[in-house]
């Protein structure tokens, strides 16, 4: 039987093996999460200058360059966990876990993925140095310390954070103190929904994320409320930093409102315990997308008429 099954293997047509193993080295680098990447554009949007041609194509590689650094610490995370990744109920699916891509190509996409580094340094030194503490944060949330309660929360906000970092200070855009507020507990919103609707679905007991089981129900509840409150406090007081202008409509002040929609839209999702997936559930949300496309829209107006 050992030997039918292995002959059977050995058959398989090489350009079925060629597309699997293809589509296993992107899959590894999760394209689900490369919409975060976006953050990159924040800074930029907000100051009016997206459009500029030097700050458009400088923003463009900052966000391609985020994009490979953070696919080559996906691979490194998944290549440490695939023993516990196995044992939850979706994970295991990945392709490292699964067995559908070894060893040796996972960690030449990842060594080349890397490149991304250089490429910021080359772009703009600040960026280089972003790129490097993102690094730095990652591995050390690797190597141990996402195993500790209130720490791992901090270390995933700050890959957030240090994306909206990215665009201002590789496109030399001064950041507001709001703008980095907003940012920082926007990315405290969404990393402790994820853990959250992580705990009330799959529970503190699975052997993939340990620190789990210092979590109760309540403190995240509380973590994630506290931390949606200040993210609209914060953002309302930058849009009325913006001031009225001369003619026509405050359409910075009008973006509250779908904003806080979009916000609470949001936490109905983390409530209900749907958001350990947060870049999907927002995506197939469509109260969420009908207020982020209002919400963008305003943001644009503004910027248009200032």
């Amino acid at each position: 039987m050992t030997g039918e099954i292995e002959a059977d293997a050995g058959a398989r047509p090489a350009g079925r093996s060629v597309r699997s193993t293809a589509l296993a080295l992107v899959k590894v680098t999760r394209p689900w999460q490369w919409p975060k990447n976006l953050l990159v554009l924040a800074a930029p949007v907000a100051a009016g200058r997206l459009l500029e041609p030097t700050v458009w194509w400088r923003a463009g590689l900052a966000m391609a360059a985020f994009t490979a650094v953070s696919g080559a610490v996906y691979i490194f995370n998944d290549l440490r966990d695939a023993a516990a990744d196995r044992l939850h109920p979706t994970k295991r699916l990945r392709p490292i876990a699964s067995g559908r891509l070894g060893l040796p190509a996972a960690v030449a996409l990842m060594v080349v993925l890397a490149a991304g580094l250089p490429l910021g340094w080359w772009l703009a030194p600040p960026l280089g140095w972003v790129l490097a503490a993102y690094l730095a944060v990652n591995l050390a949330y690797s190597l141990g310390l996402k195993h500790r309660p209130v720490i791992d929360l901090a270390l995933v906000s700050s890959g957030f954070l240090l994306r909206a970092i990215a665009g201002g200070v590789s496109c030399d855009i001064t950041l507001s103190q709001w703008f980095l507020l907003v940012a920082g507990f926007g990315s405290l919103f969404i990393v402790a929904g994820k853990r959250y609707s992580e705990l009330v679905t799959v529970g503190s007991q699975a052997g993939t994320r340990p620190a789990l089981a210092a979590y109760t129900p309540g403190f995240l509840r509380v973590v994630w409320v506290m931390a949606a409150s200040l993210v609209i406090v914060s953002y309302s007081l930058w849009a009325f930093e913006q001031g009225r202008p001369e003619t026509g409509l405050p359409w910075d002040a009008l973006s509250i409102a779908p904003f806080t929609v979009a916000i609470l839209g949001y936490a109905r999702l983390i409530e209900s315990g749907r958001a350990d997936a947060p870049e999907r559930a927002l995506a197939r949300d469509p109260v969420f997308l009908a207020m982020a496309t209002i919400w963008l829209a305003c943001v644009l107006t503004a910027v248009a008429t200032r």
